[in-house]
């Protein structure tokens, strides 16, 4: 979605980041033509991200992950260093 100069302008005034707006966008509440990122919305966003990092470390564990996609079919997943073993 292109910016317009005012939102550009808006945004610099206002300390809003364009990874705030991505965040709004994704975790919104839609009313009219308004994108709304409340406190609920925030929240989930947090778990989501609490979620991401303790999924993170557990593939860190493994040693990574390798996911074995043919012709855009995911066939089959391990663990990176699983044939070390």
């Amino acid at each position: 979605m292109s910016k317009t100069l005012r939102i550009q302008k808006r945004m610099s005034e206002r300390g809003a980041k364009q990874s705030m707006i991505d965040m709004a966008q994704n975790f919104c509440l839609t009313h009219g033509d308004k994108i709304i990122l409340n406190r609920k919305g925030i929240d989930l966003v947090l778990r989501k991200i609490d979620q991401f990092k303790k999924d993170a470390l557990k593939m860190r564990e493994r040693g990574g992950l390798v996911l074995v996609d043919v012709e855009n079919s995911m066939l089959t997943t391990y663990a990176l260093d699983s044939f070390k073993r």
